[in-house]
């Protein structure tokens, strides 16, 4: 992990779609980590920060390791669920109280921000961009668009908007990219494909964004002998013969320069260059995100099957003691127990593994040898466990139930963080849209040209 002078500069993106209230897989596949980056702070001596709290306590003074903005992605929402929008205003508020009964924390910490996708709509801007020059076959070839076509039955997912999910994705974080700022997504072994993907289609933007030529260095006193290698290569040999002004000859060899390096691509370009490579850039708009690897435990849901609230085995960040209760009690155990006398296998068993998250040493170890030898029975267990799941819960939940009693302070709190968003997308539209463009560069042309007239 990035820390010290990098860690400083760093930043972090992550969001999550507004389908319903959140649950402990949630929590723990994310948040969790979410808070802990929001928490961490640059040591005083340099060395990499360590962090493992998981409450919203103050840095008190210490600097930030991160700028962390984390977003509700109610755009993405609607690339799958289209047909009925109307729970989408509150399932966003939902979703931001879980946020901040996580322990996610902007008014403690300002390096973090929530916000909004759909209230940053730079976003929908850049991803317009970034579709122009991503092949259609790279989303095609996308392993969960695939399985997503194959696997769901009751919405028809043969849309644009579906099969642009990358794209969108990728301008949701390449938006954040500042200067020399690292710009990390958290995510897990499953998921660098996506993050992978992005980086592709920000490096073929950048590509068709041009070469830039340093036109003040090449021309500088004793560099005649490169400016004649880069004409050479350049200019085809009845230009050579002419006489130029300077401007007129960078006119020509800037956009001679991007035409070479897409016919034979960036890297043969600076070969072919020579020793001159050197004063030409790629121009780099947009920055190239990087995977920050984590680690989440197993979360099964209440069947055994992988948490979902498609399944319907969940247990929600507002779940009351009783429902937790009820629900756990008739979770799945170990399928060789089919008796009281039957000895288990902690390590199968999905009741085990939520007693990793919330219980004691203590009771891990009464668990794990009371269901290899048979002396305690499942139902002891789950009961047990949904004990220290409420012991874990209560005061997430306390939390949460303080921000439904004040909504309005959530949507404050929401809305100031996409404020904040947005100034920096604007930034970055602002770079984007001269790349694209170049109106800048045109008007002042044409202001040059005006004085010229005048004088």
């Amino acid at each position: 992990m990035e820390t010290g002078v990098k860690g400083k500069k760093s930043r972090v993106l992550s969001g999550m779609r507004p389908t319903g209230r959140l649950h402990i897989g949630h929590y723990f596949g994310a948040l969790q980590n979410w808070v802990r980056l929001q928490n961490e702070a640059i040591p005083s001596d340099g060395a990499s920060a360590k962090s493992g709290r998981s409450s919203a306590a103050p840095l008190q003074g210490k600097d930030p390791a991160y700028e962390c903005f984390y977003f509700i992605a109610d755009w993405h929402a609607l690339t799958s669920d289209y047909a009925d929008t109307s729970a989408s205003a509150e399932n966003t508020l939902q979703i931001m109280i879980d946020y901040l009964a996580a322990g996610l924390d902007p008014v403690g910490h300002k390096n973090c921000v929530i916000f909004q996708q759909s209230a940053v709509p730079e976003h929908a801007e850049l991803h317009l961009l970034l579709s122009m020059v991503t092949p259609l076959g790279w989303l095609e070839r996308v392993p969960t668009y695939k399985e997503a076509l194959d696997n769901v039955k009751d919405k028809d997912l043969h849309n644009y908007g579906f099969l642009g999910y990358p794209v969108l994705q990728c301008a949701d974080i390449v938006i954040y990219s500042e200067g020399a700022a690292w710009l990390y997504v958290p995510v897990g072994e499953d998921q660098v494909s996506h993050v992978e993907l992005s980086r592709e289609i920000v490096r073929k933007f950048n590509f068709h964004t041009g070469i830039l030529l340093d036109q003040r260095g090449l021309s500088a006193p004793g560099n005649e002998e490169f400016l004649e290698r880069v004409m050479s290569k350049l200019l085809p040999p009845e230009e050579l013969d002419r006489s130029f002004t300077p401007s007129q000859r960078f006119d020509l060899l800037e956009p001679a320069a991007q035409i070479r390096a897409r016919e034979v691509g960036p890297v043969n370009f600076i070969r072919e260059m020579g020793p001159a490579a050197k004063f030409f850039l790629l121009n780099k708009v947009l920055a190239e995100p990087d995977v920050m690897l984590t680690t989440t435990p197993r979360i099964p849901g209440l069947d055994g099957r992988k948490m979902s609230k498609s399944y319907g085995n969940t247990i929600t960040l507002s779940e009351s003691d009783a429902d937790i209760r009820a629900k756990t009690k008739v979770m799945v155990t170990d399928p060789a127990r089919k008796r009281r006398t039957d000895p288990g296998n902690p390590d199968v068993c999905p009741v085990y593994d939520w007693h990793k998250l919330f219980s004691t040493k203590e009771t891990l170890d009464w668990a794990a040898q009371g269901c290899r030898a048979a002396g305690i029975g499942c139902i002891e267990c789950k009961a047990k466990m949904a004990d220290h799941l409420i012991e874990w819960i209560t005061p997430v939940r306390e939390r949460r139930v303080d921000y439904e009693k004040h909504p309005k302070r959530a949507l404050e709190i929401l809305d100031e963080g996409s404020n904040k968003a947005r100034k920096v997308a604007q930034g970055t539209m602002e770079r984007v849209r001269e790349a694209v463009f170049g109106w800048e560069k045109k008007r002042k042309e044409i202001d040059g040209a005006a004085g010229s007239a005048k004088a």
